[in-house]
């Protein structure tokens, strides 16, 4: 399958988790359920111009939820959380905390 990077990297995620990763120099960002770690990786040097050193992936699944006498459950997604270079900073989340 052939995405370009825009396609990849769906949205930054900004919790309270995530915003502790971000003093590490970690960001996450939530993916395309296909997009492996090589994809993702050039994803973001393309988008940020950042030298990425770490890609993890993770898959979140759905949890069953319940609104009285109805019931469902959430979407199932794909999270991945990039290390970058020491030196290295993304400065679209630098405004963005909890």
């Amino acid at each position: 399958m052939n995405l370009i990077a825009h396609d990849i990297i769906i949205r930054p995620v900004i919790t309270e988790k995530s915003s502790r990763l971000m003093e590490m120099n970690k960001y996450t960002f939530e993916v395309h359920p296909s997009a492996n770690k090589i994809q993702i990786r050039k994803a973001i040097e393309e988008i940020f111009k950042v030298k990425v050193q770490n890609v993890n992936v993770l898959s979140v699944h759905a949890k069953p939820k319940r609104m009285g006498a109805f019931q469902g459950k959430t979407r199932s997604w794909k999270k991945a959380i990039v290390s970058l270079a020491q030196g290295e900073r993304i400065e679209f989340f630098e405004g963005a905390s909890i």
